[in-house]
């Protein structure tokens, strides 16, 4: 399956490679547990974690995308390959979700701390994934080991990296984003890339030149905490 686009989305510039992004800023991936799990809490009927191992028992799912940074640069042409996330919900948390209730967002949570909230509209649409494999390989450190969710129609920092936890609403939640740099961007709750919809409040136009100027102090303390040397490091 390929969503590769043949035009970028609008504010974005295409770079070479991709680079590191995350909040984590100069500090290095977090250490991938030896028995890493997914957790899954909130609108259950009991919470329950899932062995990563697991995945592996799910029908597998490859995906051809382009990966946009709020930021405003693009990665183009990535091969992901993992288990689509509408099928790890139908199949692994549906089934637990307490009768008569009605989710209407999922928290997914990393192991570097990073939170994201997705409408279960946008976290349901077929081209998200839980990826495990990027480019032929298991995902290393910098990229999110050892799994991620993957939104290639929304901004970057939708995809969670390192993901360890997946929490169920059934409202949107507030109070997610705990630290500043989340903060002071005030992400846009859909964050769809082709209605640039960067910010919660702010229009998208003024944003563009501001970003812009993020990227080379974050790509600096990025590099400090950089585990690979494939590609060289910048936010998201």
């Amino acid at each position: 399956m390929s969503v590769h686009s043949p035009t970028l989305p609008p504010g974005q510039r295409l770079i070479g490679g991709f680079p590191r992004f995350g909040t984590h800023l100069q500090r290095p991936a977090p250490a991938v547990p030896s028995d890493p799990v997914i957790q899954i809490s909130g609108a259950v009927a009991k919470p329950f974690a899932l062995p990563l191992a697991a995945l592996a028992t799910l029908p597998r799912r490859e995906l051809t995308a382009d990966f946009h940074c709020v930021a405003g640069w693009s990665a183009t042409n990535l091969h992901w390959e993992g288990v689509a996330f509408e099928t790890f919900y139908r199949m692994i948390i549906e089934p637990s979700v307490q009768p008569d209730t009605s989710v209407t967002h999922l928290v997914f949570r990393g192991l570097d701390g990073h939170r994201s909230v997705v409408s279960i509209e946008d976290a349901l649409a077929e081209d998200v994934l839980i990826a495990e494999r990027l480019d032929a390989r298991p995902l290393d450190g910098d990229h999110g080991a050892p799994a991620r969710l993957v939104s290639p129609d929304q901004y970057g920092y939708v995809s969670t990296k390192h993901l360890c936890r997946i929490e169920l609403h059934t409202a949107e939640p507030t109070g997610v984003h705990t630290s500043p740099a989340m903060r002071l961007l005030a992400p846009h709750p859909r964050a769809r890339v082709w209605e640039e919809e960067r910010h919660r409040l702010l229009p998208a136009w003024p944003l563009r030149p501001v970003y812009r100027l993020l990227i080379p102090p974050i790509k600096f303390l990025s590099a400090r905490g950089s585990r690979s040397s494939r590609t060289p490091p910048a936010p998201s």
